[in-house]
């Protein structure tokens, strides 16, 4: 099994340029996970030969959601595979996800799960913190653990793998300038605690399990003073495997030179 995850940063966009298609084309993954896709069903005008698109929208136009391409091989496998949205409305309530300064949390497309055989495979798109921290309270004491509930929640019935984007560097070795961004939306006490958590937890990062302490790997880069050429960059797309399942893990890349979006596509090949 091959899993992919982009941050498109847009799907429209990024299908215009190109650029999601030659990825389909060179990689082949079974299944490729998508964050930020920043459009409606109604609005999808264009198609994937040999996938099947699946679309979590925000409520907000142009905003967040999620997204996954499965092929047909796969789907015609799968017959009809159950689809979640979102995190359960209980889950949502429990921990105050139903509104903030911003809007909806759990109505911004920020979930989507579909049950393999033995397997759930979540994508998510996380809150930022902003670059002022006034979403860090949401992210770290109600989405974080909303979340990682949700996630349990799974586990009850089997394995879990997610994916996405986390806005998050876990280690110093994640971002390219630690020092400097101590304190700063992506890097801070909290958020790096909420990923501490999911290890806690039980869950693997793929691609530290797979290639170690490898330093100047990253996913996202700025679009300020040539970031990416340079490679001044953060590692905060990931895939997270259930301990479980650690020993079929084969391989985890991250395909930094694949472009179209501020974030490149990771990927995790199964046993």
């Amino acid at each position: 099994m091959k899993l992919a995850s982009w941050n498109v940063n847009g799907l429209r966009a990024i299908v215009k340029k190109g650029e999601l298609a030659s990825f389909l084309l060179a990689r082949r993954p079974d299944i490729l996970c998508l964050q930020e896709v920043k459009i409606k069903p109604e609005q999808v005008n264009f198609n994937f030969p040999g996938y099947q698109l699946i679309i979590n929208s925000a409520e907000r136009a142009g905003y967040s959601g999620t997204g996954l391409l499965v092929s047909d091989q796969l789907m015609a496998e799968l017959g009809s595979p159950v689809i979640k949205r979102d995190l359960p409305i209980e889950l949502a309530s429990e921990y105050n996800l139903i509104e903030d300064q911003y809007g909806r949390p759990n109505s911004e497309g920020r979930v989507l799960t579909v049950e393999l055989p033995n397997y759930y495979l979540v994508t998510v798109y996380t809150p930022n913190a902003k670059d002022d921290l006034s979403r860090l309270k949401l992210r770290f004491s109600q989405w974080d653990p909303a979340f990682l509930s949700y996630l349990n929640l799974l586990r009850q019935t089997k394995p879990v793998v997610f994916c996405g984007d986390l806005n998050v560097a876990h280690r110093e070795i994640d971002l390219a300038n630690p020092k400097q961004n101590v304190g700063k939306h992506g890097f801070t006490d909290e958020e790096r605690q909420g990923f501490d958590n999911y290890l806690q937890a039980g869950f693997v990062d793929s691609f530290r399990f797979v290639h170690g302490d490898v330093a100047n790997k990253y996913t996202w880069w700025s679009h300020w003073a040539h970031a990416r050429e340079r490679n001044v960059g953060w590692r905060i797309d990931y895939f997270l495997v259930d301990e479980r399942l650690r020993g079929v893990i084969s391989q985890a890349e991250i395909y930094a030179g694949q472009l179209g979006s501020d974030h490149c596509p990771i990927g995790l090949e199964i046993k």
